[in-house]
């Protein structure tokens, strides 16, 4: 990645590279099409939008999707290599730019290979059988008696007779088309005659190539989206308000006269400075004088978030699901188990705060942009700033973290509302206080299960609800001015959708009833506390919740936890999944409490999870260790079994769910933003605490469930959801004690393991 990537046109920075140039005029189609991003020389029923092959063979995919550092890029290109039969070395991955790639959404829901690869594998397919073709006709021979290898095709059983791919294309075009089903984003798909290998034809798809983006990295050559530098950029900081909904009503310029070059730039309640040296503008943000508007504190404190959940009545509910007479199973219950559980607002706190760069023209704009959704936070861009679509230009830059809508599109308005303002490219990264005070959260909540066992020791009614605040008062897709804190600031409102969740799993449960209800937000507009998408969207709580009363009802029937989930499953997948986890961990059969171990000072225990998030299934099993003096939870081990359908790098997947289980553990022991009636007080690494490397697993043993027979189904977030019910059923399993708060802090244990003794 080059340390400055100019605004240009595909042909410009194709030619001179001997790569195919991509050019289609054809019209845009499909019912979103009118707010696409495509470039109108792109088209996805284009072969040749997808794929270019070089004078020197080299070949070139463009993949609509960004890659959030969890190997995209090397899986897209293994797919790529597959179906062309060439070296996985031979194919690059453009990733992400308006410019440059069509719209297949974002990264959303694990979607990068689930959905972006299904295209280029269909594209690379039939690239293959266009050229295959036009060698028979070179070779003399019937495309049934050719054979390729390493991008060369060859006569079976006359290898002197032979052309390359590099011959055939002398770097033009294919000039064909692909059947496109009209959708732009995730629901983009386009296929040729072609028909794509067989799982049984794979020699690429299922190695385990390394990731190109690691080295450089290493080394500090990798460019990230905070190392852009275009000429004459300006460095910008935003300054938000000490207390949440307060409006800039005064502001003394002069106050920062001593900061060479700085400005201040202001427009309705948007209020930031720009200055040649960065160092100026943290400093002219820091002793601006601003008067801010006299406003009443708008939350409750985080000492009383749970109370006011179950207090405020609800805005919304939905029943998921329904069957059988629940209400009156549980007032037959021979035996009924109740419990509540609590899982707090949490940061995004991505390693670095939000960086990215816009340089607002006349003529143009260009974002390098660090969000997950390069082409929708382009279209928001561009009506916060009421430019045509087709002027912008987002280009996807790796930032510090990602998993869900954190502050890199924040970053991304911010920058491009300084830029317009002052005339010049700007380059905005928050300080640690705007990452974890700014950034959109987690979505606070509480679980209420119930359940009837039956005599045959079996559930017989669940009821289960969730209640909390939306999932989305930001909308994650960033398509509109009101997803961004500058665009609230400058004016623009909406209504959040009201959305919640319930369980996703296959238990057989007779009479069972799964609902949501969500309650209003604290406060409307520009609020540290927006709610949005973070790592798997509400699979983590909800699956705390109802996993760890999964192991309350066995216990309750004086099961095995294993055994008892799977006596509620008929489902021949899940199964096999559950009993890979236990096999692994080599699971000893026994009541919640039954693997209880350590003396004295020490505690240890066992827990299991599972769940499935679409297609893709996980089960954990979590051994701790837990200091009874100093109440230090340590999840010592893990061992997960996961199936997502075909395995296309087994090395980058275990990684990826590696990556997932860390990140689950930190989010259940330490996670929880703390707030006033003002704003967020939990603005650095001692008041927000994530887990770090005293406290990470020894282990983790993946074993990989490789359905070859099934399409990717996506890794990218599932095994993060069972994670915080695994800590906390081995943690049952150590001391008898039942956490139902997360995150498992050191007091709470203490407090919990004083009061049950």
């Amino acid at each position: 990645m080059n340390a400055l990537i100019p605004a240009a046109s595909r042909r410009q920075l194709l030619q001179g590279a001997g790569a195919l140039v991509v050019m289609a005029f054809a019209p845009l189609e499909g019912a979103n099409a009118a707010e696409s991003l495509a470039d109108k020389s792109m088209h996805p029923a284009e072969l040749d939008t997808w794929l270019a092959i070089g004078r020197d063979g080299q070949i070139t995919a463009y993949l609509g999707k960004p890659d959030v550092a969890q190997g995209l890029e090397v899986a897209i290109a293994q797919i790529v290599a597959e179906e062309l039969d060439v070296p996985v070395e031979r194919v690059s991955i453009i990733i992400s730019d308006t410019a440059q790639t069509v719209d297949q959404g974002g990264v959303s829901g694990s979607t990068g290979v689930q959905r972006g690869g299904v295209t280029m594998r269909n594209a690379a397919a039939e690239a293959r059988r266009l050229l295959v073709e036009q060698a028979a006709v070179k070779l003399g021979a019937d495309p049934d008696r050719l054979k390729v290898d390493n991008g060369v095709i060859s006569v079976i059983g006359a290898p002197s007779r032979k052309t390359t791919y590099a011959a055939l294309i002398k770097g033009g075009r294919f000039d064909a088309k692909l059947d496109w089903n009209g959708q732009y984003g995730n629901g983009l798909t386009a296929t040729g005659k072609a028909k794509p290998k067989s799982p049984d034809q794979y020699r690429v798809v299922g190695t385990s190539p390394k990731r190109r983006d690691i080295p450089p990295k290493v080394f500090g050559k990798y460019a990230y989206a905070a190392d852009y530098r275009p000429p004459g950029m300006l460095h910008g900081r935003v300054i938000r308000p000490p207390v949440a909904g307060a409006k800039p009503m005064a502001v003394d310029e002069a106050s920062i006269a001593r900061f060479p070059g700085a400005k201040v730039l202001r427009k309705a309640n948007f209020l930031g400075v720009v200055a040649p040296r960065e160092w100026d503008a943290v400093q002219a943000a820091r002793v601006l004088k601003v008067t801010w508007s006299e406003t009443p504190g708008a939350f409750v404190t985080s000492e009383t978030l749970f109370d006011h959940i179950r207090e405020t009545p609800a805005l919304k509910r939905e029943v998921v699901k329904t069957q059988g007479q629940v209400d009156e199973a549980l007032k037959g219950a021979a035996k009924l188990v109740e419990a509540e559980y609590e899982w707090p607002y949490q940061s995004h706190a991505s390693l670095g705060p939000g960086c990215a760069v816009a340089d607002v023209r006349a003529d143009g704009v260009t974002l390098w942009n660090p969000s997950q959704k390069t082409f929708a936070t382009a279209l928001g861009i561009s009506k916060l700033l009421g430019r045509p679509v087709e002027t912008i230009r987002s280009i996807y830059c790796q930032g510090p973290g990602s998993y869900g809508r954190n502050d890199a599109g924040d970053a991304c308005a911010d920058a491009a509302v300084l830029s317009s303002l002052c005339g010049k490219p700007v380059r905005v990264q928050g300080m640690r206080a705007d990452g974890h005070g700014w950034d959109p959260k987690g979505a606070a909540s509480i679980h209420r299960a119930r359940a009837a066992i039956g005599a045959d020791g079996k559930i017989v009614a669940y009821d289960y609800l969730s209640k909390g605040f939306t999932r989305m008062e930001v909308n994650t897709f960033e398509n509109d001015p009101f997803d961004f804190l500058a665009g609230m600031e400058l004016g623009f409102t909406h209504e959040p959708a009201a959305t919640f969740g319930a369980p996703e799993d296959v238990y057989v449960i007779p009479h069972r009833r799964m609902a949501w209800e969500t309650i209003p937000r604290m406060l409307a507009g520009p609020s540290p506390l927006r709610t949005s998408h973070l790592r798997d969207p509400l699979g983590p709580q909800i699956h705390f919740a109802s996993e760890s009363f999964i192991d309350e009802c066995a216990l309750a029937a004086g099961a095995d936890p294993v055994a008892f989930r799977l006596a509620h499953i008929e489902d021949k997948r899940h199964r096999a999944v559950i009993e890979a986890a236990a096999k692994a961990a080599a699971w000893k059969p026994g009541p919640p409490g039954a693997r209880r171990g350590g003396s004295g000072a020490t505690l240890t225990g066992t827990g299991f999870a599972y769940a499935n998030r679409g297609e893709t299934i996980v089960a954990i099993v979590s051994e701790v260790e837990i200091d009874r003096a100093s109440g230090r939870i340590w999840p010592r081990r893990f061992w997960v079994s996961h199936e997502c359908g075909l395995v296309i790098n087994p090395g980058t997947l275990k990684q990826v769910i590696e990556g997932n289980i860390v990140h689950g553990a930190s989010r259940a022991l330490f996670e929880e933003v703390s707030f006033d009636k003002d704003n967020v007080t939990s603005l650095d690494w001692n008041s927000y605490p994530i887990l770090e490397i005293e406290d990470a697993p020894e282990s983790i043993e993946v074993v990989l469930v490789n359905r070859k027979d099934l399409p990717p189904s996506g890794a990218g977030e599932p095994s993060t959801r069972p994670v915080a019910a695994a800590i906390a059923n081995a943690v049952f399993d150590a001391s008898g004690v039942r956490l139902r708060r997360i995150p498992f802090r050191r007091d709470r244990f203490k407090a919990a393991l004083a009061k049950s003794a």
